[in-house]
C-alpha cells in the first residue's frame, strides 16, 4: 500500500469500509488503527489505506477473531515469510477455538432439543419447559465462593 494523505473524514471512512464510526475510535483507542491526522476543524482524517486497514480488520472480525488476534496479523503484515508462518500460527490457534465453540454449539443445541422435547403435546396439552428449567436450575452445583484474602489492618 502506498502512503496517502488522509482524505475521508470518520462518516466517510466508516461508510468506505462498512466499520461504524464508533467503532473506528475503538479501534483507534485500542491501538488496531494509529492514532488519525485532524483537519483544522478538529475531525479526523483517514487514507486510503487506513479504510483498507478498517475492511481487513472487519474482516478478520466477521471470522470472529479476537482484537489480539487481528492485532497479531496486522503487526504481521509486510513482514515477508516467516510473518506468513506466524500468521498461519494465529489462524491454527483460532480455527481450534472455533472447532471447540462450535462442539459447545452441538451440545447446546442438544440440550435446547431435549428440553424443547418437554412440550410436545403430551401430557393433557401441559408443556413443562419452564418446570425442566427449575428442576435444573436447582440442580446445577455452584462453586463455592473464592476464599478471601486477609486483610491485615
Amino acid at each position: 500500500m502506498s502512503a496517502q494523505s488522509p482524505c475521508h473524514r470518520i462518516g466517510d471512512a466508516a461508510r468506505l469500509s462498512g466499520v461504524p464510526a464508533a467503532n473506528i475510535r475503538y479501534y483507534e483507542k485500542e491501538g488496531l488503527l494509529p492514532q488519525q491526522a485532524r483537519a483544522d476543524n478538529r475531525y479526523r482524517l483517514y487514507s486510503a489505506d487506513e479504510v483498507h486497514r478498517l475492511r481487513f480488520i472487519r474482516l478478520c472480525r466477521a471470522m470472529d477473531m479476537s482484537l489480539d488476534e487481528v492485532r497479531t496479523l496486522l503487526a504481521l503484515d509486510h513482514s515477508g515469510a516467516a510473518a506468513d508462518h506466524a500468521a498461519c500460527d494465529t489462524l491454527d490457534d483460532h480455527l481450534q477455538h472455533v472447532r471447540t465453540r462450535l462442539q459447545e454449539l452441538r451440545t447446546l443445541e442438544e440440550e435446547l432439543l431435549s428440553l424443547r422435547g418437554r412440550c410436545d403435546g403430551t401430557d393433557a396439552g401441559r408443556c413443562r419447559v419452564i418446570e425442566a428449567l427449575h428442576a435444573r436450575a436447582d440442580a446445577e452445583t455452584v462453586p463455592p465462593p473464592a476464599p478471601m484474602a486477609k486483610r491485615h489492618v
